[in-house]
Parts: C-alpha cells; sequence; structure tokens
C-alpha cells in the first residue's frame, strides 16, 4: 500500500500492478474525505480492499489526521471495525 497524493489516492500494488486503490481529497491540514474506493476484478473476494483501507487509515493515524468517509466501503469497513472510529470527523 503507498499513499499517491498527486493523484489523490492509496494504492494496492501486487507484483509492481495496481490491485486497488482509496481516492481521496484533502480537507485542510490534517482532513482526508475518502470518496471512492475501487479494486480491479482480478483482485475481487481477496481482500485487497479491506487490506487497502486498514492501510490508508493507518497512515493517516500516523500523520495525526482525521478522516471523513464519504466512500460507502470505508464507511462499511468502519462500521466493522470500531477501533478506527476516533478518525471520523463528526459533523453535529
Amino acid at each position: 500500500m503507498r499513499d499517491d497524493p498527486e493523484l489523490g489516492r492509496y494504492e494496492a500494488r501486487s507484483g509492481g500492478g495496481l490491485a486497488g486503490y482509496a481516492r481521496y481529497a484533502r480537507g485542510g491540514d490534517d482532513l482526508f474525505v475518502f470518496t471512492h474506493t475501487e479494486v480491479l476484478s482480478a483482485y475481487e473476494g481477496q481482500g485487497v480492499g479491506g487490506t487497502l483501507v486498514r492501510g490508508a487509515l493507518d497512515d493517516v493515524r500516523r500523520r495525526g489526521g482525521r478522516i471523513e468517509a464519504q466512500c460507502p466501503f470505508v464507511r462499511q469497513w468502519l462500521d466493522r471495525h470500531p477501533d478506527y472510529q476516533d478518525l471520523l470527523v463528526t459533523s453535529d
């Protein structure tokens, strides 16, 4: 997993090729707005999406960032992993 800030996405790679990505937009210094996650069809059902989201959120946490989860896949992943809820920006 690697961050490509020029493309605004975290990428999962396999054998040197792209396996999937989680697209984000930056909203200030510490906000990552996740907008879309996609796994290439050759890698579907292999856990790439979950590994990608976990790696991206671990990187955001390491940077001291927060997230907004507009992407349905990221929202569903967060529902299953309450230990990452502290990263969410809430809009009350």
